[in-house]
């Protein structure tokens, strides 16, 4: 059995239930991209591969996953997915996924390298399904790595087959979507995504800046418990940049200890005009 997940932590998530179900005992793939936000294109080629990472080292500049941009190449993570799938042809391969923009996203791009295995691909879809927390209370999970291990050998009995139709429908949705404009990509629903522009966050984010120097890694610690779109700390961070360059905030940081140390604050100016509107 081989296993495909879009997050570092699913995997280990995944890892610790297959301790719990040897029945699931197998390889782990993970996509490490992160499909919901940036440049994609209808047509990868070397050149718009290459733009998709110039501008994701452009956005993790400065954090704590800069040099993580080396790790990724989910090509060649496909591509020895694909070697071993046809070196055991009686091997299954399950795609675990959360309801989010980013597992949503990364499903869908998948699908163009995996079709020539249809009947083999198993997709694990928690779509709006109930859990168990620690307190034993149920909740309704966006991603997979908040569900306990216990609780995430349940979901195995929702394993089923990618449908015929879905090979031939979902492609035409990513089409769809990859045709429109906006680099930021929302989930509205099952696995219906909407795109939107990449300053779509901005206001949200400019909301948790006070006029009081704040440490940066707390802004964003409040912006993540409550933001369900798909927000990550370091995009976070580019669009807080961003609006330094804006005139906006001010950022105050140490080089050499990243974002430990750093604070933003709301500009005088901005603080004059909000007043004054």
């Amino acid at each position: 059995m081989k296993h495909l997940v879009f997050e570092e932590q699913n995997a280990r998530l995944l890892q610790e239930a297959i301790v719990l179900d040897e029945t699931l005992a197998g390889n782990i793939f993970v996509i490490r991209d992160d499909y919901a936000t940036g440049p994609l294109a209808a047509e990868e080629t070397e050149e718009t591969l290459q733009a998709r990472r110039a501008w994701w080292s452009n956005l993790l500049e400065g954090s704590p996953y800069e040099d993580q941009i080396n790790l990724v190449d989910d090509v060649a993570t496909l591509q020895q997915l694909s070697e071993e799938l046809i070196a055991v042809p009686e091997e299954e391969c399950w795609i675990w996924m959360g309801q989010n923009a980013h597992d949503v996203c990364g499903y869908y791009w998948i699908l163009k390298y995996l079709k020539p295995f249809a009947g083999r691909i198993m997709v694990l879809y928690m779509n709006n399904l109930p859990f168990l927390n620690e307190k034993g209370g149920i909740f309704y999970p966006s991603h997979l790595h908040e569900i306990l291990p216990k609780e995430f050998l349940k979901a195995k009995k929702l394993a089923r087959p990618i449908t015929g139709s879905e090979w031939e429908v979902d492609p035409e949705e990513w089409s769809r979507l990859l045709a429109g404009e906006g680099m930021v990509r929302l989930l509205e629903g099952g696995k219906k995504l909407v795109n939107r522009s990449i300053d779509f966050h901005d206001e949200e984010i400019f909301r948790a800046i006070s006029s009081e120097w704040q440490k940066l890694n707390k802004v964003i610690g409040q912006l993540l418990s409550k933001n369900k779109n798909g927000l990550t700390d370091s995009f976070i961070a580019w669009r807080l940049k961003g609006m330094v360059e804006e005139g906006k905030i001010e950022w105050q940081d140490d080089k050499n200890k990243g974002w430990k140390d750093t604070q933003v604050r709301r500009t005088a100016a901005k603080e004059i005009t909000s007043t004054e509107q």
